[in-house]
């Protein structure tokens, strides 16, 4: 919930400024906390939020480590003010490809092949728009910075959401095994694909998305988005099926998991293709049982897809 740059802060949860003194943002929790309980008529989805916001800046020790991480404070300030760095302990999750970041011990095991880059398109198009909105010619020694970061448009911001979105989706993926393949940033056209993943289960394209706060589907589509995203995503699917003359077992749709009511939520058929909308822990679970109404694919029919896929994939 925290880690997403579109995410509301600790402190905005609480309802108190960052420079709030210790016993204004203990009254301030404790409000929140009896506002939110459910046993009063709360949303209980509020009084979770409440209750880890607390646990991030609810000590000296733990809301120091916070609020440089994250841009607040005056250890921050000064760190905009000299364009210093902060170290690499103390960085958010956004300051480096989720592929790129040290895991806790080696992995050995073998890894699904993976062709493209994950949020690389994303990436790219976030430093572009973040150096127009700061001014062109103005030095940026780190365009991750969190005082930075948060402090962006909105459509800036969601650009890095994203990118993050589609490689924490590809870092799942990865981890499938040599059974299964992936194709990451695919052009579609007017559209762009986020992942195409290949394997025993089925084909699948993926859409990897980050909203910044809890979503509900209605009627096959993400409630309260403009745009369509699902619909969007299942047209750029069937525009590289055709490319690519393969057929698209099942849609999925990745969310983070704070921002889903139901882990897996099957939606039926958008245009033809079985869809679902998954929260992240549980896209592994799907890609190896399959969505309802998918076929499964025996060793012949996989290689046969790979190479078509292979042939056709564009990347953005």
């Amino acid at each position: 919930m925290f880690d997403s740059p579109l995410s509301a802060s600790a402190y905005d949860l609480l309802g108190v400024d960052p420079t709030a003194d210790t016993e204004t943002l203990r009254k301030a929790y404790r409000l929140k906390l009896r506002q939110s309980h459910p046993d009063v008529g709360g949303d209980a989805a509020v009084f979770v939020q409440v209750q880890r916001a607390w646990e991030l800046v609810g000590t000296v020790e733990a809301r120091a480590s916070y609020d440089r991480r994250n841009g607040f404070g005056e250890s921050a300030a000064a760190g905009a003010a000299t364009g210093a760095s902060a170290p690499e302990s103390e960085k958010p999750a956004w300051s480096t490809p989720a592929a790129s970041r040290p895991s806790a011990r080696p992995d050995t095991r073998p890894r699904a092949r993976s062709h493209g880059q994950p949020g690389g398109w994303r990436r790219e198009r976030y430093l572009e728009l973040i150096r127009e909105w700061v001014g062109r010619g103005v030095e940026i020694p780190d365009p991750y910075a969190p005082h930075l970061v948060r402090s962006a448009p909105h459509e800036v911001r969601r650009l890095l959401a994203d990118a993050l979105a589609e490689e924490a989706t590809a870092v799942i993926v990865s981890e499938l095994g040599m059974g299964y393949t992936a194709w990451h940033d695919i052009d579609a056209g007017r559209a762009k694909l986020d992942h195409i993943v290949l394997g025993p289960s089925g084909l699948y394209g993926i859409l990897s998305e980050d909203f910044g706060r809890p979503v509900r589907i209605k009627r096959g589509e993400v409630a309260d988005v403009d745009g369509g995203p699902i619909a969007t995503h299942v047209a750029a699917l069937r525009a590289v099926g055709r490319a690519a003359r393969v057929k698209f077992g099942g849609a999925i749709v990745v969310l983070p998991d704070d921002d889903v009511e139901h882990a897996i939520q099957e939606i039926g058929k958008v245009r033809g293709i079985p869809t679902a909308v998954v929260a992240r822990s549980a896209l592994s679970t799907v890609l190896r049982r399959g969505v309802t109404g998918t076929r499964p694919l025996g060793g012949t029919e996989v290689f046969e897809i790979r190479t078509r896929l292979q042939a056709a994939v564009r990347f953005a």
